[in-house]
């Protein structure tokens, strides 16, 4: 397997090490920020991206904890849905106006000056049909964690970075693929696929996510349902169905 760090630049990573003209993201750039139930994490997240984009979207699932009352003590655009991480996406993306759009999920925090990384990124590629993933991290210490961490750059190696590693796309792409399904979960997937491969590219940037997830049922058990998730979405099962077995 492979574990990303800085010193590895594999071929579908983005090489940003040219001195690159800056781009405004305070003009361009919309985030948009999908909750659920992330009282305990949204405050950091949001924070990291505080004064630098045009806008911040948060767009609530229905949560039943303080979320929307963290989100309020922020400069952002709170909306509420109902619970479906394609709806709650899709809806942030039709609101968005910026020129280029981020989607995160509101249990991930970027890394400091992670906005340099991604207006080096937008310079580089702003004639190209491509998308932007940030490199997965967690914040489970232990080696079962870091095991977790090569794991999804493998997987993001064959083309399929969840939804955990944010995701960067024109505005001119995103509604030419038609934007994110409104499906209760394997947006990220569906959406990746009609990307494609090779048009996505890693942002030399970290993107932790926090693993509360995983410590409550473990590791293993965790990863083999998502596994079998992943698998069943590919034999076409119905995204509700599937909804139902990652509860």
């Amino acid at each position: 397997m492979l574990y990303l760090t800085s010193q590895t630049t594999p071929e579908y990573a983005m090489d940003l090490s040219s001195n690159l003209p800056s781009t405004s993201l305070r003009q361009s750039l919309s985030i948009v920020v999908i909750t659920l139930n992330e009282a305990s994490n949204l405050c950091r997240c949001l924070t990291a991206l505080t004064n630098v984009a045009k806008e911040i979207i948060v767009v609530d699932g229905g949560s039943s904890d303080e979320t929307p009352f963290v989100a309020s003590h922020f400069d952002v655009r709170l909306v509420s849905t109902n619970k479906s991480r394609g709806l709650q996406l899709a809806t942030g993306g039709t609101l968005a106006s910026g020129e280029w759009l981020l989607f995160l999920h509101g249990d991930t925090v970027l890394e400091e000056d992670w906005e340099t990384a991604v207006a080096q990124f937008i310079n580089a590629v702003a004639s190209k049909k491509v998308a932007g993933v940030f490199r997965y991290q967690n914040d489970i210490n232990s080696s079962a964690g870091k095991l977790l961490e090569q794991y999804v750059a493998w997987r993001t190696k064959l083309g399929l970075p969840y939804g955990d590693q944010g995701l960067l796309i024109s505005r001119e792409i995103y509604e030419k693929l038609g934007g994110f399904r409104k499906i209760e979960i394997m947006e990220d997937v569906d959406f990746v696929c009609k990307i494609g491969f090779k048009n996505i590219r890693i942002i030399p940037a970290c993107a932790t996510t926090s693993g509360s997830r995983y410590s409550r049922k473990g590791i293993l058990f965790r990863g083999m349902r998502n596994f079998l998730c992943l698998g069943l979405y590919f034999l076409g099962v119905s995204p509700r169905v599937i909804a139902r077995i990652y509860q």
